[in-house]
């Protein structure tokens, strides 16, 4: 067996599951010791994840109930990209969607979701935010807009008790707010 990292041979793939936009998918690869394993991967669209910010330096989130954590949680807004968008288009949608908050994006960055996941989150950065509408959220999103000062969103940061972390990082960091 060599120590040269290759990358594995994939000799099938289904799907396991589908539902909404997401699937599970099973997928067999030759690994190097030459034994075969079965992988589940999340297949998903691209994403944004937005960190916005309003005029006066709040840090503009969505409160609501997550599946995953089981947890409410005040999170970064964002959501999947249409066939027919650009990140920052995506962005400017999804922000006014959850929070009716209208500003300047601009896309800083990319990232992988997981390890087991088909999904690039784009990482966007939305400054200068004004109140323009009331939300408009999808039949089964039930959301509360949450304005919080970064000092207190960096603590929030550093508890892990979020979603799209890196979002937030990445974001601070383009913004020299670190």
């Amino acid at each position: 067996m060599t120590n040269k990292i290759e990358k594995w041979e994939e000799l099938s793939r289904e799907i396991a599951f589908q539902k909404y936009s997401r699937k599970i998918e099973k997928v067999m690869y030759k690994m190097p010791d030459g034994k075969e394993s079965d992988f589940y991967l999340k297949k998903e669209g691209p994403a944004t994840g937005i960190l916005a910010l309003t005029r006066d330096q709040q840090v503009i989130l969505v409160k609501q109930f997550r599946p995953g954590p089981n947890e409410i949680l005040n999170e970064l807004p964002g959501g999947y990209v249409d066939a027919n968008e650009t990140p920052e288009q995506a962005a400017e949608r999804e922000l006014l969607e959850e929070t009716g908050y209208k500003g300047k994006a601009k896309l800083v960055a990319t990232a992988y979701d997981c390890a087991y996941s088909t999904m690039n989150r784009y990482c966007v950065v939305v400054t200068d935010c004004e109140k323009v509408a009331e939300q408009n959220l999808e039949k089964n999103e039930f959301a509360e807009v949450v304005l919080m000062p970064l000092s207190e969103f960096r603590e929030l940061l550093k508890s892990g008790k979020n979603t799209d972390i890196e979002v937030g990082y990445i974001g601070l960091d383009y913004l020299n707010l670190l």
